[in-house]
């Protein structure tokens, strides 16, 4: 006897296949039938306060799980709401599926004032965008949405679907319901990767570097054994940070270890695009004659601002795999290479001095240092930990405090920069830690945010939603009261500034608001206890630090204060190596 399913149970059973359990929504009568569905087939439902929110936790939830996040908006008002969270999404090659409820077939005129067809608003910041023509092949486009996203250079695609289709009839709809596809995983070239091991063989100074790309190639295990078996040094960037668990002698994240990547004269990236964040891989970040192979699933990557010695188009496990045994062959017929990893600590040794120097200046102060403040939340941070990223000046502290041992486990609004993408992204880890803690019967990692007062602004509302979804989160807002980069970088340039300052708003106020935990603390002597409470709490808790003001000077003129670099990128006028 034929089966029949709304248009909703259709999409719930198809998402399903994919192994998701949790989906990110606004509440809206457009997905009230998918909405049902996904209830009744047991999924979490997270209840988002904005479409750009709902789209940045359903990344933060893919980044995470590796797999598919899905996000539920509508056409009209909630796509040009969404654009910052899929523009985020595409930038960090996250695999998140927005599902869009338009408006029925009937009310589609000739001269609407927005053309949904053509989806204008998303055709540059997504993989894919497409409408669904007819309610039996709501199946066929749920798996082409997800084959774009989840295969080759991963990113966010979006389907809209006429919300008359979710509430049809479909007849027979388990045969529309085939097994979910096969993604293929390509190999490297075998005479590439055995260059490549031969130069990092002869290597004086290597240097590793792993991006998102490894991560989603799972290339960890490899990963390691090449950074312990080859004695080789290793910079994680993004999600690619804690493939190799950072220890401060063989494997840093890349804000900090940058000053010195000039020294390195081979140089493997590994599913890491070379774009702003690692100065397009040209001088003066890297050496001019410093020679590069490359590693990525996505062929327009490779040689992408500077010109690449050893290009490789494969999966970055494999790849990874297949460069190690090359190497463990190499290394038999040409010698031994212990000690080559050493020389990234040796390079550092003025950063770590400076900054002990700086901490040990500050602890007994009566004013909270950025560093100070990095350094106690280390100690309350676990191996595990899954640490988000947000603001400017604050950031920068934490990138020279917070280590990160797991991989995925360092979630940030770069390579876009949207600040204020954290909360949310927040909120999609902790979904994500929650529903892979029940399927392997572990505990959840922990949820660890930092971000500015400034940053903190853009979706506190976010805060509602982790209350509502029972998610534990610890959010420590370093505050000081103004938009500290461009209040220093205005004092810098004309001697004063305009339009930075913010005042000190009780955020621990707002936190309650939304129904979390909130704390501040402004007394150096409290802040252990402070944070204590806050990582102890059963549910989220925002701790708002109000931090010294003045500590963003230097940033701007002590290099070796800075982990987060533009002054250095290359001009107009560069030569490619």
């Amino acid at each position: 006897m034929h089966q029949s399913l709304t248009g909703g149970m259709v999409v719930s059973r198809a998402l399903a296949r994919y192994g998701i359990r949790t989906v990110f929504s606004l509440a809206g009568a457009s997905h009230t039938f998918l909405l049902e569905a996904l209830q009744r087939d047991g999924f979490r439902i997270i209840s988002n306060r904005h479409e750009s929110g709902c789209v940045s936790a359903a990344d933060g939830y893919a980044r995470v799980t590796g797999r598919l996040g899905v996000a539920l908006i509508i056409a009209d008002q909630g796509m040009p709401n969404a654009i910052n969270g899929i523009a985020t999404a595409f930038h960090a090659c996250s695999p998140v599926l927005v599902l869009v409820a338009r408006l029925p077939e009937s009310w589609t005129e000739a001269e609407s004032e927005y053309d949904n067809l053509k989806h204008p608003l998303v055709g540059s910041i997504s993989k894919w965008a497409r409408t669904v023509p007819t309610a039996e092949r709501l199946a066929e486009y749920v798996d082409a949405a997800a084959k774009r996203a989840l295969t080759g250079r991963r990113g966010p695609v979006v389907l809209q679907i006429p919300q008359e289709l979710l509430q049809a009839k479909v007849t027979d709809a388990a045969a529309l319901i085939p097994p979910i596809p096969q993604a293929a995983r390509p190999a490297a070239d075998s005479a590439a990767i055995l260059r490549a091991a031969q130069l990092l063989q002869a290597a004086k100074k290597p240097l590793l570097i792993a991006g998102a790309g490894a991560c989603h190639g799972e290339a960890s295990d490899a990963l390691r054994a090449l950074v312990e078996r080859c004695d080789l040094p290793i910079a994680g960037n993004g999600l690619g940070r804690g493939l190799v668990p950072e220890d401060g002698v063989r494997s840093f994240s890349w804000p900090f270890m940058q000053l010195v990547a000039h020294e390195a004269d081979v140089v493997c990236v590994i599913g890491a695009r070379l774009k702003q964040r690692l100065g397009y891989g040209l001088p003066p970040r890297f050496a001019a004659n410093a020679q590069f192979i490359q590693i990525d699933i996505e062929a327009e990557e490779l040689s992408r601002n500077r010109r690449i010695d050893v290009a490789i188009i494969a999966n970055a496990g494999l790849a990874c795999r297949q460069l190690l045994g090359a190497l463990d062959s190499v290394a038999t017929r040409t010698g031994d290479t212990v000690g080559r990893a050493a020389w990234v600590r040796d390079a550092l040794q003025a950063r770590f001095q400076y900054l002990d120097k700086l901490a040990d200046s500050k602890i007994s102060t009566d004013v909270i240092h950025p560093l100070v403040l990095g350094r106690a939340i280390a100690r309350h941070v676990d191996a595990a930990a899954i640490v988000i990223g947000d603001g400017a000046d604050i950031q920068n502290w934490m990138y020279a405090t917070l280590p990160v041992r797991q991989a995925p486990g360092f979630l940030d609004h770069y390579p876009m920069g949207a600040m204020g993408v954290g909360t949310p992204l927040a909120v999609g880890a902790a979904a994500a830690a929650r529903e892979i803690a029940e399927q392997t019967g572990t505990q959840p990692r922990q949820i660890v945010m930092t971000t500015g007062d400034g940053a903190f602004g853009f979706y506190p509302a976010e805060l509602h939603a982790a209350a509502q979804a029972g998610l534990k989160i610890t959010c420590i807002i370093g505050n000081d009261g103004a938009w500290g980069t461009e209040l220093h970088a205005q004092t810098q340039a004309i001697g004063r500034s305009v339009n930075t300052e913010l005042g000190f708003p009780p955020y621990e106020k707002v936190a309650q608001g939304f129904g979390c935990a909130g704390l501040q603390v402004s007394s150096p002597a409290k802040l252990e206890a402070v944070l204590d409470a806050a990582f102890a709490h059963d549910g989220t808790c925002v701790v708002n630090v109000i931090i010294d003001r003045n500590t963003g000077v230097a940033i701007k003129t002590e290099p070796l204060a800075k982990m987060i670099l533009f002054d250095d990128l290359a001009s107009g006028s560069r030569t490619l190596a």
